[in-house]
């Protein structure tokens, strides 16, 4: 899959931090004219029997098709895995675009190696096309440029379906498809920022009268160890709305939060408080929660979270406890914590890695299973029912699932948003892998990987992604993943 640099590109082509055929014409015509052969050999005669039985390059079929056998077992039937295989020199990738429904590239000025995606008021469970959607991200632009980073926020139009007809004869519904075949578009607003994005999260919530559009606010890390808070919903409306100017104030950041003594990757809106309840880590180890009170002020706990040995990594909101969430860090350990706790020590604390612990995701599903992803490239699923507060003693708890398909860290993992055994998981090994933890290890047709070495059978599909860092699945979207990384979205 080879990497073009392109504004956008269109579903014919492919897609750490901060570091990016037309067919051969093989001479061959059609002529619907038939002509008269003259026959080098017409005073030979070949018997009917003898013609059904050489086949069609004057073979018999069981000769022919044996020899294709010999040949085809002389070939490289090695099935390429990116992360795992190398590239040769003078070779690139190429998609099997008959396996997406749909695909698009975007690049833009600056890596922007953290994003989200912005719920909308197109509706849910959506399968028309061409599709829209609307996300945030933030840039990573070069030291000397950091003047140049800013807040992006997008709407992307004509996302076309693959076009699986291309070789077909035209059909009577032509004209139909050129709608749904559109030109993807890219629409941008911009809001400064005054430093590289390490991480950005969206939150939406219903405005007091029903006729006017959500109201949704970002948090934004930044390399600078300040969290600025924007309400981006002029700049999302305006996209829908011809004419509509941006004034300077409204690209203002609402807060700027500046309790944290270092830089942080760590963030997380809960679901649990419409006006704005914030969890933020860093590298110190430290947890703070900030909430918007009465008036909109945003206001930090005085005492933040302590317990980690090292950089909080991520942080996630138990969707179904308000009071709870729960953190991931480079110490290795994954801890659960109940705000309401005086000490605001964690109640349960568990070892799950040599290495970092780099992400986690909570079920919305089944509430109990906690997706984690660490450095040495192992992700795993966890039963939190077996977990134990941190005053027992106990048996080490296990994973209810496991998997070192990746070679390299975990940068990304989420649940399906509406289906519990579903998981995409980004690496960086350059790979975007789907993964379906409902496949029963005891039927013999699901164990069945085509005879490649090394592939769980719970591995759907691997998307190559160059420098690959976040995905997210729209919630709105059936089945489709976004990802960024150092070569742009995909």
């Amino acid at each position: 899959m080879a990497k073009r640099p392109a504004d956008f590109e269109g579903e014919d082509n492919a897609l750490k931090a901060g570091e990016r055929p037309a067919r051969p014409d093989n001479g061959n015509g059609n002529s619907n004219e038939a002509g008269t052969f003259e026959d080098e050999f017409e005073d030979e005669f070949e018997s009917e029997d003898e013609v059904l039985e050489a086949g069609v390059d004057g073979r018999p079929d069981e000769e022919r098709e044996a020899e294709e056998k010999r040949e085809a077992m002389d070939m490289d039937q090695k099935t390429f895995i990116p992360g795992r295989d190398k590239l040769a020199a003078g070779e690139s990738l190429s998609p099997d675009t008959s396996t997406y429904e749909m695909l698009h590239n975007l690049t833009t000025t600056w890596p922007c190696l953290s994003f989200d995606i912005v719920p909308d008021q197109l509706g849910d469970n959506r399968k028309a096309y061409p599709a829209t959607l609307y996300a945030v991200a933030g840039t990573q632009a070069e030291s000397k440029k950091t003047n140049q980073n800013e807040l992006m926020v997008m709407k992307l139009s004509g996302l076309s379906r693959m076009d699986r007809r291309k070789d077909e004869e035209d059909s009577d519904d032509d004209d139909d498809d050129e709608e749904e075949n559109a030109d993807p578009i890219l629409e941008t607003k911009s809001i400064p920022l005054p430093s590289t994005t390490n991480r950005i999260r969206a939150h939406q919530y219903p405005p007091q009268n029903a006729s006017r559009s959500p109201i949704t606010h970002t948090a934004t890390l930044l390399e600078n160890s300040d969290i600025v808070i924007h309400d981006v919903t002029p700049h999302l409306t305006s996209f829908d709305t011809p004419g509509t100017m941006i004034t300077p104030q409204q690209s203002k950041p609402l807060a700027t939060l500046k309790m944290h003594r270092t830089e942080g990757y760590a963030v997380d809106w809960s679901p649990h408080a419409p006006q704005g309840k914030l969890l933020t880590g860093d590298n110190d180890g430290k947890i703070f929660i900030t909430t918007c009170t009465e008036g909109g002020k945003w206001t930090p706990d005085n005492q933040p979270f302590t317990g980690h040995q090292s950089s909080v990594e991520d942080l996630k909101w138990s969707p179904n406890e308000r009071n709870v969430f729960a953190s991931a860090s480079s110490d290795g350990t994954v801890k659960i914590w109940d705000v309401r706790s005086k000490s605001h020590k964690p109640a349960v604390s568990v070892q799950i890695s040599d290495t970092d612990v780099n992400v986690i995701s909570w079920s919305r599903q089944t509430t109990h299973l906690l997706a984690t992803g660490a450095d040495d490239g192992q992700w795993a699923v966890w039963d939190l029912r077996q977990w134990k507060p941190s005053t027992e003693s106990g048996a080490k708890p296990v994973p209810v699932a496991s998997f070192d398909f990746h070679k390299e860290q975990i940068t990304s993992l989420e649940w399906h948003p509406t289906d519990d055994s579903i998981m995409a998981v980004a690496a960086g090994d350059d790979t975007l892998t789907l993964w379906d933890l409902a496949v029963e290890l005891d039927d013999e047709e699901s164990r069945d990987t085509a005879g490649v070495a090394g592939v769980p059978p719970q591995l759907l599909f691997v998307h190559y992604m160059e420098l690959v860092k976040e995905c997210h699945w729209h919630p709105q979207i059936p089945g489709c993943v976004m990802g960024t990384g150092g070569g742009g979205f995909g």
